[in-house]
């Protein structure tokens, strides 16, 4: 069986169009740090790595679920589908927050919970023997908890993400709740490089207490 995000996941990965609250569990990812403009060519080259990962990583894992049947009793899935790329931003510069050149973001891709950091390590060392990048020894493995958070679907260009984030916030303080930091997470639900801006759908979401 092929565990499926879209269809098995739908909480996490169906957000409305308005602002709702949602508590996030504790995710595993590999994952990569950046700065600077999301426009430039060193941003796709850190997403081109994480994806250079992220699919020898499901393909071994369906090796090993082949192996044999003590294998397969361990898992519930057998394969799964590669999840969305997602992305935790913030910038250097509190007094221009639109400033792109100061954007700090770490961008990553969730494993499930049953990919271990050996399985990681195996398809790095596999990864760089048959494609080698710089930066493949920046990618980690590790997790993250979002917890209680606010957050909605954003349809539109990246630019215009304030409109929806404004909303977001008037909706936190109508229910008495305050964003915990200056960090937000993006969870892109497409390619962006293959979608008209004005129809690019981004999930925005941010802690709250």
């Amino acid at each position: 069986m092929k565990h499926e995000w879209k269809k098995h996941e739908i909480d996490l990965y169906e957000a409305k169009a308005t602002p709702q609250i949602i508590t996030v569990p504790r995710q595993r990812f590999i994952m990569i740090k950046g700065e600077g403009n999301p426009n430039g060519e060193d941003f796709p080259e850190r997403v081109g790595v994480l994806y250079s990962l992220a699919y020898p990583i499901k393909f071994s894992f369906k090796t090993l679920y082949k192996k044999s049947e003590a294998q397969r009793a361990s898992y519930e899935y057998g394969d799964y589908s590669v999840y969305p790329l997602e992305g935790v931003w913030t910038t250097s510069n509190k007094d221009d927050p639109l400033d792109k050149a100061c954007f700090l973001y770490t961008i990553m891709i969730r494993q499930p919970d049953y990919i271990t950091k050996e399985m990681f390590e195996s398809a790095r060392t596999l990864t760089a023997k048959k494609k080698p990048h710089p930066l493949l020894d920046d990618v980690v493995f590790d997790a993250m908890e979002d917890g209680k958070s606010v957050q909605m679907l954003h349809i539109g260009s990246f630019d215009d993400e304030p409109a929806s984030f404004a909303k977001m916030d008037a909706f936190a303080m109508e229910n008495g709740l305050e964003r915990l930091n200056r960090y937000h997470r993006e969870i892109y639900l497409g390619d962006a490089r293959k979608t008209a801006p004005e129809k690019r759908r981004t999930i925005l979401r941010y802690q709250v207490k």
